[in-house]
């Protein structure tokens, strides 16, 4: 059997994912590699068979997406020459994660395709969802349409949704807490983190930061460049973690019983979904119309308290069962 993972390379959470999956998708058959977008700050160690731009979203530096920039980076006859190239009728199987290239290729040429990520679970009217309307609804609808989806989130609200499928590295990590809180907003310029943190002499902070160029401490802020091990050893160590509302990072804390505040990126809708069904569990959330973030950060650091959830072990399940049902 013949088997396509494609992946979106926008974040990291899609490449992290497929490191759990890649290895079990090669006990099913002959596998290949397909991965779009620029923005991820982790890479598989797999060769990648298709290296496509795709349709990136670029993060700004203000909390939410670079809009201009999104649209400067998007090639539409590339995109269409891309999606005519994929020989997809020599595949099985083809499985999407949130990547649209195929997505649409298959959609163009009557192929099925299983959408296997956190944005398949949207399809369902059981997540929960902040009452908006906003166009990046459209986004998650119409972004990497597929035949079949196959969905992870905080909790199964559906008979199709999977809880969140946690790396190994976190799995193994010794859990400590060393007093520091580690911070991951790639959306926010350290120009405007910095001095507020320094408004919290008080505590020690560990920022890994898209936006710096090199390593160096401020006060009590250390600013790191991304870097994987780094951030497993502070999250693993850290009293809580200051993060966007993405779906992995926040995922991870809630495994590992770390205390948890999620700012959500501005105008992106999926993020705001997360943060809305997070805070249900008790989460606190800075949304983007809070423009003084100091009192909520003080009073999270001296009264928050971490709500832990024992996520199961069960990607090996899911895959298992994706491949039985949807395989040609």
């Amino acid at each position: 059997m013949r088997i396509l993972y494609a992946i979106q390379g926008t974040g990291n959470g899609h490449i992290s994912r497929a490191k759990e999956i890649v290895p079990l998708l090669h006990q099913y058959g002959e596998l290949d590699l397909l991965i779009s977008g620029t923005q991820a700050d982790v890479s598989l160690i797999e060769n990648v068979k298709y290296e496509l731009h795709g349709f990136s979203f670029i993060f700004g530096k203000k909390g939410g997406v670079n809009h201009y920039e999104t649209w400067r980076s998007m090639n539409l006859p590339r995109f269409i020459r891309d999606m005519n190239k994929l020989p997809l009728e020599d595949y099985n199987l083809i499985i999407n994660d949130f990547e649209p290239v195929t997505a649409w290729a298959c959609k163009r040429k009557g192929l099925e395709s299983v959408g296997l990520s956190h944005q398949a679970s949207f399809q369902s009217r059981n997540v929960p969802k902040p009452k908006s309307i906003d166009w990046a609804q459209l986004v998650l609808k119409y972004y990497a349409p597929a035949t079949q989806y196959v969905g992870f989130h905080f909790e199964k609200y559906d008979h199709f949704i999977n809880t969140p499928v946690i790396r190994s590295q976190i799995r193994n990590l010794r859990v400590s807490d060393d007093g520091h809180y580690t911070v991951y907003l790639p959306a926010i310029d350290d120009k405007f983190l910095i001095p507020m943190l320094h408004q919290l002499p008080e505590v020690k902070w560990q920022v890994f930061s898209k936006h710096a160029t090199f390593d160096y401490t401020s006060r009590n802020v250390e600013v790191h460049l991304i870097d994987n091990e780094k951030y497993n050893a502070s999250l693993a160590s850290c009293s809580g973690l200051l993060t966007g509302g993405g779906f992995e990072g926040p995922a991870e804390a809630l495994f590992l019983g770390k205390k948890l505040l999620v700012v959500p990126m501005k105008f992106q809708y999926e993020q705001q979904c997360n943060a809305f069904a997070l805070k249900q569990f008790g989460i606190p959330v800075i949304w983007g119309s809070n423009k003084n973030w100091l009192p909520v950060l003080k009073e999270w650091v001296q009264s928050g308290h971490a709500v832990q959830v024992d996520y199961p072990d069960e990607t090996a399940m899911v895959i298992d069962r994706l491949v039985k049902q949807f395989a040609r």
